[in-house]
């Protein structure tokens, strides 16, 4: 967050804010306000200025309150309010569809947004049987727009980043070069990737890519073991043997250490005598339940509506339902280490939360789903705002999609859709 306070003393007090894209006040929390009612004190010669946009505020998961604007004339008598009303990004078609949805929130500042630019297609609706068929046809879309449009120019937002899987998935098999904004894939996330560490070291304990994953785990969920202690172990395992085989055998002083490796070490060889009759997906449920994985990895997380991480586990269980042996899960989620993602000339994929402040020719708003967009335990008018910026990142295509089931469950559209598309 980009911030600049001037403050003068002595004769006129001014206090300037200029802020970037998450400015001030609709992206700030009430602290943050109280901070800038002392800065400008009861000097009514102060002057300053606030830039805002209470139809994008979707920060309060951070603390940040839209009522900071909403409230602004009311807090500041005095001020005088500005409206920018012109939009030179997007079409008159996309721009009616933002108005469509906005109209429906009730706490906001009412304004007309006008554009000049030329009239351009229809807003687009792609309607799939469920998350890989939607991934499926949107990536038909994106060939077909390749041979006019370049592969950077699209985008693909959702709302939460569990719902990357498929679409990474499907756009790998077809080919398709993609560039994820935080440079990580979803087999790469940490609540992820320590799963399939797990069942590296299950599927081959004594191989060196087992060496590495015993290094990735041996302290998931925490049980005190540092990285002098792992240095201690390669130490201990030159000319021995593989890491697991010493660990089992190393001596281990500190009584609290030597239990947590003991009990480690206890469900690690349980699990591998199980591993060439259970099935992934299986296995995987089994480390969750054994290391009590699930209320490990969101004990000390703010459960953000952008990065659900029991989801994210979800996700890898399912796809981990479509393979017979870990071996051949392990070499599928390791294909995802190569070259699509980090194309900074492919398709952009983000949640919606990334991109904001950004604009594209296309963009994909997938999961337009009661329950997923708006999000089920959101504020319904802040989850509006969400989709209001998903949606006004088009500058001259925007797609909307959704599946009449999620997760292996029958849903509804969301309610968004209709109101996008003004039939309510």
């Amino acid at each position: 967050m980009h911030r600049k306070v001037h403050v003068r003393f002595g004769g006129e007090s001014t206090v300037t804010c200029q802020t970037g894209s998450r400015g001030l006040p609709y992206d700030t929390n009430p602290a943050q306000m109280e901070l800038l009612k002392n800065l400008i004190g009861n000097n009514h010669g102060s002057s300053f200025y606030v830039t805002g946009d209470d139809w994008q505020s979707i920060y309060a998961f951070t603390g940040a309150s839209v009522s900071n604007i909403l409230n602004f004339q009311q807090m500041f008598p005095g001020s005088k309010q500005f409206i920018l009303d012109m939009n030179y990004r997007s079409t008159p078609q996309i721009l009616k569809a933002c108005l469509n949805l906005i109209k429906h929130n009730v706490k906001k500042i009412e304004k007309k947004l006008n554009t000049h630019n030329s009239d351009g297609d229809q807003v687009m609706i792609l309607q799939a049987s469920n998350e890989e068929d939607e991934a499926l046809r949107i990536a038909n879309e994106v060939m077909d727009l390749a041979k006019e449009y370049l592969y950077r120019d699209m985008a693909i937002l959702y709302r939460a980043n569990n719902q990357s899987r498929v679409i990474e998935e499907t756009l790998s098999r077809e080919k398709i070069p993609y560039h994820i904004e935080n440079g990580m894939t979803f087999y790469e996330k940490p609540e992820v990737k320590a799963l399939l560490d797990y069942l590296r070291l299950i599927q081959d304990p004594h191989s060196p890519e087992g060496d590495d994953a015993l290094k990735g785990i041996l302290n998931i969920p925490n049980r005190y073991i540092g990285k002098r202690f792992i240095n201690q172990l390669e130490e201990y395992a030159d000319n021995q043997g593989n890491l697991y085989q010493v660990l089992k055998k190393m001596p281990v002083d500190v009584p609290y250490l030597r239990k947590n490796i003991r009990e480690f070490t206890q469900l690690i060889d349980s699990l591998i005598k199980r591993k060439d009759i259970t099935e992934p997906a299986e296995m995987i449920l089994m480390i969750r339940e054994a290391l009590d994985y699930d209320n490990w990895i969101t004990e000390d997380d703010i459960q953000r509506p952008d990065d659900n991480l029991i989801a994210n586990i979800n996700q890898l269980q399912m796809a981990a339902s479509k393979y017979q042996t870990i071996p051949a899960l392990l070499n599928y989620a390791d294909s995802f280490k190569e070259l699509n993602r980090k194309s900074e000339d492919g398709v952009s994929l983000m949640t919606i939360h990334k991109a904001k402040g950004l604009e594209f020719p296309i963009v994909f708003c997938i999961g337009f789903v009661d329950g997923v967009l708006p999000n089920c335990q959101g504020d319904v008018e802040e989850e509006r705002r969400i989709a209001f910026v998903g949606i006004s990142r088009a500058m001259k295509l925007l797609y909307l999609s959704y599946s009449t089931s999620y997760l292996g469950r029958a849903v509804k559209i969301s309610p968004f859709l209709e109101e996008i598309l003004g039939k309510k």
